[in-house]
């Protein structure tokens, strides 16, 4: 039968191999869920690129306006931040890194004396923050895997509140930009107020819509276009945080697996180590058995006692025996 410390190792080397068979599982799901989406963030591209350059050929074909997303703070005093983590982990450093570049610039703004509004997207990014008694103005979860645009439809409208009626000079967004499958960078980039029309302009072509005839104006279609424009932006850094955290999952899973394997390797060393020592000792055991019961056949003179080898009847001496006579005269 085994012994204790064989029955333990078999437990652990049972124990890992389960949790090997789960960060498989996980791992292929988390590969076919990053080609998703990938394809849907390459899906979505060519409507952000479209309206991007649409509102930069109206700019620079002298389209003027005047919107509550493109005003300039000279003295920015309070700073909204947007968080885009995941609602799971399990996924390396992913949600760590953009919850601690987040925390960097909600920490610079208040040595800065500015105050701040936090956005957060994420259970990971909410639990985190309200853990440590960040005020948290709106958070959004559940779909950060797989995000749709409702959604981004929903934080545009939070974070264009906070912008134009709640004081906000300048909103920052904390997310990951998806590069590769092996590469992801986490960036914080200014996403309000907007750039000035002076500036998109100098990416536009002014010839592009000479051809068009805008109603009711093309500064009322400029104008139009901005809020959908905002929403556009946060969709696609939806679609690169999830492609992001999928990736990072993946990656997280494979480097488990690995480990898993490798554990196991070295378990079952262990364990035949310790099997062979238990059988070598057992060997030596009955060897040293088998020695003795053969020293014992070869010399059975050793068990007869010494004592037999003596008279067990000594004769009386003489003064015994008359002794013994003269007290039978009596």
């Amino acid at each position: 039968m085994p012994g204790a410390q064989e029955r333990v190792l078999r437990r652990r080397i049972a124990s890992v191999q389960n949790t090997k068979k789960i960060t498989r599982a996980m791992e292929l799901i988390a590969a076919t869920r990053v080609v998703k989406a990938q394809t849907r963030a390459k899906e979505a591209a060519p409507y952000a690129t479209q309206i991007t350059k649409v509102i930069q050929d109206l700019s620079a074909a002298g389209a003027e306006v005047s919107h509550p997303l493109l005003r300039e703070a000279t003295d920015v005093k309070k700073v909204g931040i947007v968080v885009m983590a995941g609602d799971r982990g399990l996924a390396g450093a992913y949600n760590s890194s953009v919850i601690r570049a987040a925390e960097r610039e909600l920490m610079a703004a208040r040595s800065a004396g500015k105050e701040f509004s936090l956005v957060t997207v994420g259970k990971k990014a909410t639990g985190y923050f309200t853990f440590r008694n960040y005020p948290v103005d709106a958070s959004f979860e559940g779909f950060t895997e797989s995000p749709n645009f409702t959604d981004a439809e929903d934080i545009a409208r939070k974070v264009t509140q906070l912008f134009i009626e709640e004081g906000c000079d300048q909103i920052d967004l904390a997310y990951t930009h998806f590069i590769s499958m092996g590469s992801q960078e986490v960036v914080v980039r200014r996403f309000l107020p907007l750039e000035q029309p002076e500036t998109i302009a100098e990416a536009g072509d002014a010839g592009a819509t000479a051809g068009f005839e805008f109603e009711p104006s093309a500064n009322a279609v400029l104008e139009s276009l901005l809020p959908r424009y905002v929403e556009s932006r946060l969709f696609s850094a939806l679609l690169e945080a999830a492609a992001s955290e999928l990736s990072a999952r993946q990656r997280a899973m494979k480097a488990a697996t690995d480990n898993a394997q490798e554990l196991i390797v070295k378990l079952t060393r262990r364990m035949n180590q310790v099997r062979q020592d238990a059988i070598t000792t057992e060997i030596m055991e009955i060897i040293g058995g088998a020695e003795a019961l053969s020293d014992d056949r070869t010399e059975p003179e050793e068990l007869v006692l010494s004592h037999l080898d003596s008279d067990p009847f000594p004769k009386h001496t003489g003064a015994h025996q008359r002794h013994v006579i003269g007290h039978d005269s009596f």
